[in-house]
């Protein structure tokens, strides 16, 4: 076993001594659903482990997971809530010293670095003698501890389409919580228990957290007040609201910020039983025979019938949500979660509208695309890390549109047709959009028109989308996504229209360009774009971004070169004239090298007189090590600049051997790729099993650095295979080491004539590769593979790729005299 089987025993955290029988756990510990939440039946789905990546030394050594609930791309995600969130902090935390869940909360937080969205919760609780007072609205107050403290955490049952806990009610008795979502609607359950022996008869209570407290940036100390509304109907056992809450507005671009103050998060709970006594609350403060209020800091709360000593009280809500309105929201409930109908055939094991129902089209849609991947020759720690690899890959971008319509914070208008949110672009370029491509092919169009949407609305393509543009991270990498989706033959979206886009990216700088800085999440500024472009990036007698103008200057000058030549693929795959193809093809292959420091055969980048700013400055997410090795689009010219393939290799291995990779961080996650494309196929052979055991395994810290929406999953998805898109727009993966004895994929194939979807079928054999990293021989169709480099046509059309294996160094796919250098 080439994994750290140490590294991967079972949680002792999610074991429970609540009663379970052995085959309602996993071979690695943990608690399955119930039999009637497990329908469809999936081994995939049950090797999905959503605490993997949850916890970790700090924000940005944690993978900013969280165990929710929702299907592929939800637009809203549900967790139960172990503490505040807010940037730099997620709902649910493992590790949390305190063993409470305090509600059950609806999120819409993409990733741990971005903020929160129009947060809502629903908390159960106890008012022992039904005075409203009793209600419990303080996050802290209002808690619940775990059913056995923290180590038996409630017989915590965590899956991608269901949840399940037990708490503590704080007066002996327990509520059982369930949960389930689909993308727009969240499907809670309560059962409430009064202790056996309680001296009188208790009422149970739902408090909503309409409008909550929300926190300024990363500093828990900076309160803001977001505003909204809440209102109760008894006649149609129903509350809902809105929030303006929004955490990442301080760093929407200026020319925006107005429509965008706009935005509201709309939602509406209906309620299976009648409300009750319900009441409104603002800060804590009960608002007596008030039905409806507006403001901040407000909660709702309905009564429910009063339970005697032991008896069972049984309640669902649905709660719809929208970013159009109250009434969209209402709508959400009826097309996803419906009433149960009048009239119910006796026959039918689960019934329409009922929680099993709701958590048996979850899991469903999962089923659907992970069951296309099966898996021989692995031990359940490594099923569980690329399942849930999987599910974390195809959680974002996530849905905004709701029936075909969406909102717009650019211009505050509700338009036609699709529109996503959650684009960590800066991350997902790298390897998620070609997974996404693959594996989700009929999302693919929608979200490129949601781009280009962006692009009308706004006038901008999107560099990091939570709701609006947030100007966080550099370079235009929807470039990127949309080259990308050109060179697979995507269609489905207007061309010409990404087209102008593109080039407006790559010829158009932004406001104020010469005077102003961009620093990360800087604030009061419009949109950042490609920064630097006016002032020295596109002279052409120089080429970079100015280190004593602009931030991050030498990561820009390196990812504008690369986003240059995904315009130069749309370019060519349109047809444009040869003036401006050639003009981006050069300035794409001429700009990263005039930061190339020959002395050092470092990249080091240039202030605006083109002296020198100090190997330190410049960079994003790394250092001179790891971006000297970032010209993904140019690489014969990379390695020829640094001496040759031996000296390349050489550097290569004191970049690892150093210890200066950091996998942990994304410019990193090509770079064990590069030595097969210098003739040492071998040396990546055994870095990329290396990093692999290092940065993944099955426990909370299973994720060295943050998810970023997929992609240190798409890592390992892509690793696992044997292959990895190191140039994203060049439709090209270039051979690594396969981690599997066999893998057979059935590639979703959408008929653009009628949206269905049928499969290809992938079989990639590579017998032994747990135990041998070497790659001796390859054939894809019977066809031998010499170089190292697969291509798009011959992953999607199906068939068979064959990795002979061998557990010593192998010739194949590398040069002899760069084998022979590196012995000598």
């Amino acid at each position: 076993m080439w994994l750290l089987q140490t590294a991967l025993a079972p949680l002792a955290v999610l074991l429970s001594s609540v009663q379970a029988s052995a085959q309602d756990r996993t071979p690695t510990g943990r608690l399955l659903p119930p039999p009637r939440f497990r329908i469809p039946p999936s081994e995939a789905v049950d090797h999905v482990n959503l605490l993997i990546g949850n916890d970790g030394p700090g924000p940005d050594l944690s993978g900013g997971m969280i165990p929710s609930t929702g299907p592929p791309f939800a637009m809203t995600r549900w967790v139960a809530q172990t503490r505040v969130n807010y940037i730099s902090h997620l709902p649910y935390n493992i590790s949390e010293s305190s063993p409470t869940i305090h509600g059950f909360q609806a999120t819409r937080q993409p990733a741990i670095w971005m903020g929160e969205t129009a947060s809502l919760a629903l908390v159960p609780g106890i008012a022992p003698s039904g005075d409203p007072a009793e209600v419990k609205a303080d996050f802290e107050e209002r808690g619940l501890k775990f059913v056995g403290g923290f180590k038996q955490r409630g017989g915590e049952v965590i899956s991608p389409g269901y949840y399940r806990v037990e708490l503590e009610d704080g007066f002996g008795g327990t509520v059982l919580v369930e949960q389930s979502s689909t993308s727009r609607v969240g499907h809670l359950r309560f059962t409430f228990t009064p202790a056996l022996k309680a001296p009188n008869a208790s009422t149970p209570y739902i408090l909503i957290d309409a409008v909550r407290q929300s926190i300024r940036r990363d500093d828990p100390s900076v309160v803001l007040f977001p505003v909204g509304n809440v209102s109760i109907s008894q006649s149609t056992n129903e509350i809902c609201g809105s929030s303006n809450e929004r955490q990442d507005a301080i760093i929407t671009p200026n020319s925006i910020k107005e429509p965008a103050s706009h935005f509201k998060g709309y939602f509406c709970a209906r309620f299976d039983v009648p409300l009750g006594d319900a009441g409104l609350m603002t800060n804590g403060t009960y608002l007596g025979g008030e039905t409806s209020t507006a403001g901040s800091v407000l909660s709702a709360f309905a009564m429910f019938p009063r339970s005697q000593r032991g008896e069972k009280f049984v309640l669902n809500a649905r709660v719809g949500t929208s970013f159009i309105s109250e009434e969209q929201a209402r709508r959400n409930i009826d097309l996803e979660i419906p009433d149960k109908p009048q009239s119910l055939d006796e026959n039918v094991d689960i019934l329409p509208g009922s929680l099993e129902a709701t958590a048996k089209a979850v899991r469903s849609e999962w089923a659907e695309k992970l069951d296309r991947i099966q898996i021989k020759g692995a031990i359940d720690e490594s099923l569980e890390i690329f399942y849930t690899g999987v599910v974390h890959a195809l959680q974002y971008p996530n849905e905004q549109h709701e029936e075909n319509r969406y909102y717009s914070g650019y211009d505050n208008r509700v338009h036609e047709g699709q529109s996503y949110t959650g684009y960590s672009i800066w991350d997902t370029y790298r390897a998620t959009w070609a997974w996404t491509i693959l594996f989700a092919p009929e999302r693919v169009p929608g979200m490129v028109t949601s781009m280009l949407n962006d692009f009308k609305e706004g006038g901008w393509l999107p560099m990091w989308k939570n709701i609006v543009e947030t100007n966080i991270m550099v370079g235009t990498h929807a470039d990127s996504l949309i080259g990308e989706a050109f060179v697979k033959n995507v269609t489905g979206f207007d061309r010409e229209l990404a087209w102008e886009a593109v080039w407006k990216d790559a010829t158009v700088p932004p406001m104020a360009d010469s005077d102003t800085m961009y620093r990360d999440r800087q604030e009061d500024v419009d949109y950042e774009v490609r920064a630097g472009l006016s002032t020295v990036y596109n002279d052409p007698e120089k080429g970079w971004v100015a280190d004593d103008i602009h931030s991050e200057s030498g990561s820009r000058t390196l990812d504008y070169a690369y986003d240059d030549y995904a315009v130069y693929v749309v370019a060519k795959a349109l047809g444009k004239p040869d003036n401006i193809t050639s003009f981006l093809l050069n300035r794409s292959r001429r700009v990263p090298f005039t930061l190339y420091n020959n002395e050092t055969n470092f990249m080091e980048a240039r202030n605006a007189n083109g002296s020198l700013a100090g190997p330190d400055n410049g960079w994003t997410e790394g250092d001179k090590w790891i971006y000297t090795f970032d010209v993904v689009h140019d690489v014969p010219q990379l390695i020829q600049h640094r001496g040759g393939n031996v000296s390349f290799v050489k550097s290569l291995d004191e970049h690892f051997d150093g210890g200066h990779n950091q996998h942990t961080n994304e410019p990193s996650h090509h770079i064990p790729y590069l030595y097969s494309l210098a003739g040492a196929a071998f040396r990546a052979q055994e870095r990329i099993r290396t990093i692999a055991v290092e940065n993944y395994n099955n426990t909370p810290q299973g994720l060295s650095g943050n998810e970023d929406c997929g992609q240190m999953s798409a890592w390992y998805i892509f690793s696992a295979m044997g292959f990895y898109p190191v140039n994203p727009v060049s439709g090209e993966y270039v051979v690594g080491t396969p981690f599997f004895d066999e893998m057979i994929i059935d590639w979703p194939q959408t008929n653009a004539i009628n949206g269905q979807s049928d499969s290809k079928r992938l079989t990639i054999k590579s017998t032994g590769a747990p135990q041998k990293k070497y790659v001796k021989s390859l054939t894809v169709n019977r066809e031998a593979v010499v170089i190292p480099v697969l291509s798009h046509e011959q992953l999607i059309g199906g068939g068979e790729i064959v990795f002979e294996m061998s557990g010593e160094v192998q010739e194949w796919g590398s040069d002899p005299g760069v084998m022979q250098s590196l012995r000598d």
